[in-house]
């Protein structure tokens, strides 16, 4: 299919979609890739004109990917097109080299590269992606796009959504004088979501305990700010290249929620009291606000409208787990929803998004809340902080942190005593070289065969083509005979060499629908 994208000046558009996204984002455009993939008719709708921004350039849109976004991109084919983490080293780090080299953050306490004990994640094989790479909204944004047009996504910008009315059968979205109708609406349409707004969703959780400044100035006397990431008594600053600066000031989001412009002054204010320096700024040319609030919607469905990304949840963007969260919404929600649309999924699969992305999303809040409490500039965060510290020195404590700020021990409760079950599946590497990551990019479902038993063949043949049997030994197949893969690369079923072919049928009847 070859894709269509229409400016807001174009003629109403009588098509009924099956899906209509709000918001033209990396989770947005995700969505939108994944449901077209399953070859569902998408409408993207974005109010920007200009997928452009400042703000999306180095260094305000440099984001850290973690284990299962990197997964997710390699598993459809679109890492190898980021070519930003091949030559950009994070510029929110005082690096270090040698083993010694910071690899990452817990509230600005840094864990180093030589502490972390990789034998720990067992299941990461030989040849597996990386746990985290760097990448930049802007690129990513391009890349997403690029899929989505050639997958025949439909892509309106300069188009707010104003309101939805939803049925019984559909969603009709209004903006401006123009309404398009789709089976389903979802938004990705940010902290601020209008169909979060409109659609009548509750978003609970605590409010902030500072204003975040993103900046780009003309600094007098740079040599007055320590480069990198610098906690202080009254805040936090980061000076990541000359000229760009972020500042946490702990006002209790006052200055983000008044309606106060950003001025040269103002912020020279705040990080002269923050960095407790006399530093002098000559320009502003960039400048935006934002705080530690955090909130989760209480369900992501109602009826046919569901959310994803910030739009179900924000946090402060601390470690930049905000993106993978709601790249991971995506990758959930995409075959799910389509299987729904098309008639291939238990009827209760859609329910399935929230039980599995709540919890998650949980996580990351209270990870998020957990950092900014031992930042705060008094003396029983400094003590919390210094133990932390320590422990994110020893090699079990880097080991953990790393591990929850890139995902690697990531896992839903799918109610199986397997250990695998759950879980992201290893980068198998068959005997004649393919990678199991490389059999994914069709998006479907997997069942992985290392034994070559013709039952199974056969199992898989009941399914059509939502299943593909893959057969042939691996390298290392961790003790187990047979795995089942759901279309998102999680592992529904897997079975040592005492296979259960009833247990398979029970599993792969919760993913997919018999024919």
């Amino acid at each position: 299919m070859k894709a269509t994208l229409k400016n807001n000046k174009s003629e109403q558009d009588h098509t009924i979609y099956d899906v209509i996204i709000a918001g033209a984002g990396p989770v947005g455009l995700f969505l939108a890739c994944e449901l077209a993939l399953a070859k569902c008719s998408v409408l993207v709708l974005e109010k920007a004109e200009d997928p452009h921004s400042p703000l999306k350039q180095l260094p305000f849109g440099i984001r850290g990917l973690s284990a299962p976004t990197i997964e997710t991109l390699y598993r459809r084919g679109l890492l190898e097109q980021l070519e930003i983490h091949k030559r950009l080293k994070n510029p929110h780090q005082n690096v270090v080299q040698g083993p010694r080299r910071q690899v990452g953050h817990f509230a600005g306490i840094p864990f180093l590269e030589g502490n972390i004990d990789t034998s720990q994640w067992t299941y990461r094989l030989p040849g597996s992606t990386e746990t985290s790479l760097i990448s930049e909204m802007e690129e990513l944004e391009t890349v997403l796009a690029r899929r989505a047009e050639a997958l025949g996504v439909v892509i309106r910008r300069g188009l707010a959504i104003a309101g939805f009315h939803q049925t019984a059968d559909g969603v009709t979205v209004q903006s401006g004088e123009q309404s398009f109708k789709g089976k389903y609406l979802v938004g990705c349409d940010g902290s601020r979501s209008v169909v979060r707004k409109a659609g009548g969703f509750e978003f609970a959780g605590t409010e902030p305990e500072f204003t975040g400044y993103t900046t780009r100035v003309d600094i007098v006397d740079p040599e007055k700010l320590s480069p990198g990431r610098n906690v202080t008594a009254a805040g936090m600053y980061l000076q990541s290249q000359p000229g760009y600066v972020v500042i946490q000031d702990f006002d209790g989001g006052a200055f983000h929620g008044s309606d106060r412009p950003i001025t040269l002054e103002h912020v020279q204010e705040v990080l002269r009291r923050v960095s407790n320096t006399d530093v002098a700024i000559s320009a502003l040319h960039i400048a935006t606000t934002w705080t530690d609030r955090a909130r989760q919607a209480t369900t992501y469905r109602n009826g046919r409208v569901l959310l994803a990304g910030d739009a179900a949840h924000i946090h402060a963007p601390l470690g930049g787990q905000g993106l993978n969260l709601g790249l991971g919404d995506a990758m959930n929600l995409g075959w799910k929803l389509a299987a729904t649309i098309q008639n291939k999924a238990p009827e209760c699969l859609l329910d399935s998004y929230y039980d599995e992305r709540y919890p998650i999303g949980e996580q990351v809040l209270d990870w998020s809340r957990a950092q900014v409490a031992i930042m705060k500039p008094n003396s029983d965060a400094r003590a919390l902080n210094s133990i932390i510290r320590d422990l994110m020195d020893t090699r079990d404590g880097a080991t953990y942190f790393a591990g929850r700020v890139w995902g690697v021990n990531s896992k839903y409760d799918l109610g199986s005593n397997q250990p695998l079950a759950g879980r992201s599946v290893p980068n198998f590497e068959l005997e004649d070289g393919t990678k199991i990551g490389e059999l994914m990019r069709d998006g479907r479902g997997v069942l992985l065969d290392f034994g070559r038993n013709a039952s199974l063949k056969t199992l898989a043949g009941e399914y059509g083509d939502q299943i593909k049997y893959v057969s042939g030994s691996a390298k290392e197949q961790l003790g187990l005979s047979a795995v089942l893969i759901r279309p998102d690369g999680i592992i529904a079923w897997a079975s040592d060499n005492n296979l259960d072919c009833s247990e398979l049928r029970k599993a792969a009847d919760s993913w997919f629908v018999c024919n």
